[in-house]
């Protein structure tokens, strides 16, 4: 069983409203292998919504941050806890999340200048999920080897 991004089975709750389907991923839903989350949705926030980075702030704390400078971490956090307790209630052990969000992102983060300029580094939900014995992939990763 997986947990994975409701984005990349064609569910509408990418922050423009939009999907990232995925036809390897759709295969692990209708097999019964997957729930699919959305942990910004989880967190509260709506869909569509502004685009959100991470930022590493002066102390040294991650940050989301929209396009328009408002501060989105307690939002994220809170769908990191809430994707956190689903895995655990359904005993999963790995995840397949969207590549680069800010929630998601295994690896490579947007670095919070809205340049599409990537960063070493987790989303929110991937670095929960991993500090709490997760394997986290995205969906560039060979699914079929996972």
């Amino acid at each position: 069983m997986y947990i994975i991004s409701a984005c990349l089975a064609g569910v509408n709750c990418r922050y423009d409203g939009g999907n990232n389907f995925s036809s390897e991923i759709v295969k692990l839903v209708k097999d019964g292998k997957a729930i699919l989350v959305c942990p910004e949705q989880l967190g509260g926030l709506t869909t569509p919504r502004l685009p959100c980075e991470i930022i590493i702030d002066e102390k040294g704390n991650k940050k989301v941050i929209s396009i328009e400078g408002k501060d989105y971490t307690k939002e994220f956090l809170k769908g990191a806890e809430e994707t956190l307790k689903i895995a655990k209630i359904v005993e999963v052990k790995k995840a397949i999340l969207k590549a680069r969000s800010p929630s998601c992102g295994k690896g490579y983060v947007y670095d919070g200048t809205f340049k599409k300029k990537l960063v070493s580094g987790n989303g929110i939900t991937a670095d929960l999920l991993e500090k709490n014995g997760i394997k986290v992939y995205t969906e560039e990763d060979n699914i079929k080897n996972i």
